[in-house]
């Protein structure tokens, strides 16, 4: 089908400034679970206290991408392009491949919807829940969250990869919470096909939000076509130079999958001992889907602002409804906090 014009904001987690003002206190007053950041950050803003903002940054971000390569390598032929956050990766790459029909496992992350909606792509939602094997058109471009998104289920990528090549689709796969768990990435399998993408985000992992910093793997020649329409200093100094100081701190990264394994546990039992949820998803990365039994999500969060806390309502992922919420692995406190809330909804 062919999807309609969609408004340029969309429906996101995180909108902690919005709901402080209608409850009339200050944002840092928020308990946010409706944002899956790392409540952990890698390193401490004074790291930036020395950044020169005086001269332009280096537009081809040498040092930022020798710090990436370290962190994630990569095979010979693969080459990256950095972006002002996945969101921006996400919209450079559909306006560059100008794809006709564009396969959409559901549910998933909405700014693909989105720009799909701005190109007048023809859309095919494939519900990967129940239809993951489906066949797909030839020739189509191909989008797979994994993990995925807002239920955090971690796929395995051969057979699908396998599938999509035989059908000679351009692939994507989103691997912006592929950190969290000790999975691979796909990206070694650019060498073999080079219709081969994969977008990363940092800020989940290391708990940055604010550092808007994501990127595209893929073959070298489609980087430099993708360069082709790309500005010179799309990242800051300060961006940059926050992110190579996270990257190189490498003890951070079995520490938080160990923490958010843990954190993640603690949520579940919270969830589960509320008595509130008919299903709780089975996620691998730094949130849990849950469904609840009789109330819907509006009401669970309306019920929920007295105690601050603000969460996410997934009824505007495609084929989720108003009965699904999402909830960010937060630390101990809050978790806690939480619990101690749900125990006195009224169901």
């Amino acid at each position: 089908m062919l999807w309609p014009k969609l408004k340029l904001s969309m429906n996101h987690g995180g909108n902690i400034y919005q709901f402080a003002k209608r409850l009339g206190c200050l944002p840092e007053q928020v308990l946010d679970f409706s944002a899956n950041i790392n409540p952990k950050q890698a390193v401490d803003l004074s790291c930036l206290q020395d950044v020169q903002l005086t001269p332009y940054a280096d537009p081809d971000y040498s040092l930022l991408k020798q710090a990436i390569n370290r962190r994630y390598p990569v095979p010979d032929g693969v080459d990256i392009e950095l972006f002002n956050g996945a969101s921006a990766a996400i919209f450079a790459l559909l306006r560059r491949l100008q794809p006709k029909d564009l396969v959409l496992y559901t549910p998933l992350y909405g700014e693909y919807a989105h720009i799909a909606g701005e190109l007048g792509c023809t859309v095919h939602n494939i519900n990967r829940f129940n239809l993951l094997l489906a066949d797909i058109p030839e020739h189509s471009t191909v989008i797979f969250v994994n993990p995925s998104t807002p239920d955090g289920q971690l796929y395995d990528m051969p057979d699908l990869l396998q599938k999509w090549q035989a059908a000679n689709c351009t692939i994507i796969i989103d691997e912006s919470f592929l950190d969290f768990c000790t999975a691979g990435s796909v990206t070694e399998q650019i060498t073999n096909y080079d219709k081969l993408y994969v977008i990363k985000s940092l800020s989940k992992f290391y708990g940055c939000a604010g550092i808007r910093i994501g990127f595209i793997w893929t073959a070298a020649s489609a980087i430099k076509a993708l360069q082709r329409f790309e500005p010179a200093w799309k990242l800051s100094s300060l961006d940059m130079a926050y992110m190579q100081q996270a990257l190189a701190n490498t003890a951070f990264i079995e520490q938080t999958r160990e923490q958010t394994a843990h954190l993640r546990a603690l949520l579940h039992q919270a969830l589960q001992d509320s008595g509130l949820f008919d299903k709780i998803y089975s996620g691998q990365a730094n949130f849990l889907l849950a469904r609840l039994t009789n109330l819907d999500g509006y009401q669970l969060q309306a019920q929920l602002e007295s105690s601050r806390i603000l969460i996410r309502v997934c009824d505007n992922f495609e084929d989720l409804d108003k009965r699904h919420v999402r909830f960010a692995v937060k630390d101990e406190q809050a978790i806690a906090r939480l619990a101690n809330s749900i125990k006195n909804i009224k169901k």
